[in-house]
Order: C-alpha cells, then sequence, then structure tokens
C-alpha cells in the first residue's frame, strides 16, 4: 500500500480499507498512518465513530461519504458527528482537513459511490472464525450478542457492492 500511494503523485490521497468486522482493518490503518510515506500527516477516521447503532452499517457508509469523502474531493473541509454508542445520539464534530491524506477504515466502506472518491481501495479479507475470535476478543460481550446482526449487514454490503471487485488492493489474513 505504501508504494500504492507513493504512485499517486498527490499530497492527500484517500484510502478506503474495508472487509468484514474483525479482518484487521484498524491495525492495517494504524500501520498504515505510521509508515505513512508522504509529508505531514495523515487523518485515520474509523467507521465505528459514524456507524448510527448496530442496524447502522449502510447510514455510517453514507456519512462517510456525504460528510468526510465528497468535501475532501473538492478541496473541503469536512465535518463528521461521531456517534455516541452509549447515549444513542450524535456527539462531537470533527474536521477533516482536505489538504491531508485521510484514512478511512470500516466494514461497508467500500462501495460504487465511494470507490469514485478514494485513490487506494483496499479489501481485507480473513476467514470467519479467525474475525469472530478477533472481534470478540476486542469488543467482548458488548458485541457478542450483535454479531449475526452485524454480519448479516455486512453479507448484504459483500453482495450489493462487491468491494473486492473494486479494491485496487486486496490483503487476506490466514
Amino acid at each position: 500500500m505504501i508504494d500504492d500511494i507513493r504512485a499517486l503523485s498527490v499530497a492527500n490521497p484517500v484510502v478506503l480499507i474495508d472487509g468484514r468486522s474483525g479482518a484487521g482493518k484498524s491495525s492495517l490503518a494504524a500501520r498504515l498512518a505510521e509508515r505513512w510515506p508522504l509529508a505531514g500527516r495523515v487523518q485515520i477516521v474509523a467507521l465505528d465513530s459514524l456507524y448510527p447503532g448496530w442496524d447502522g452499517l449502510d447510514d455510517g457508509v453514507r456519512r462517510a461519504e456525504e460528510w468526510i469523502l465528497r468535501p475532501h474531493g473538492r478541496g473541503l473541509i469536512g465535518t463528521w458527528r461521531r456517534w455516541d454508542w452509549t447515549t444513542g445520539e450524535e456527539a462531537e464534530s470533527h474536521a477533516v482537513d482536505p489538504a491531508l491524506g485521510v484514512i478511512i477504515e470500516g466494514s461497508g466502506v467500500l462501495t460504487p459511490a465511494t470507490a469514485r472518491l478514494a485513490d487506494v481501495r483496499v479489501w481485507v479479507e480473513a476467514p470467519e472464525p479467525v474475525r469472530r475470535r478477533r472481534a470478540l476478543e476486542r469488543d467482548g460481550e458488548t458485541y457478542r450478542p450483535h454479531w449475526e446482526r452485524w454480519a448479516a449487514q455486512e453479507a448484504r454490503h459483500v453482495e450489493r457492492d462487491d468491494p473486492r471487485s473494486t479494491a485496487t488492493r486486496i490483503v487476506e489474513i490466514p
């Protein structure tokens, strides 16, 4: 991915990292940010901060497109509001600087619409047992009752949007 970013010849690339829950998207985004090959810092937005609840995969992606990707592509400051999972309401706002690169990671983020607004598109693949174990180790009992419900939304996304086919890079996690 580092070479993919260097090859772009732009100062503010957009990187989308998609994959099902527990695949390793957040870890990959963090490693990429640590090794960011361009001058200046990179901004990371996790869709976990935008999804409006356990049934909000599609709405979270629409928010990312509307609040971050479209403004960034026009050279405008994007502003997104964090979803407070405890209160079930939107919380504080965060700005995204269009002069800097941005990594957006989260299940569902790679759609035909968002792909047109991104420079590097990554699909992270991992076997279901590995993903489930990683996700439940990460989020514990908070996530366990919602696993199937969230997985159904991810399955709809994969079937409808075929994110693997629009990816410029596929990362397979054993």
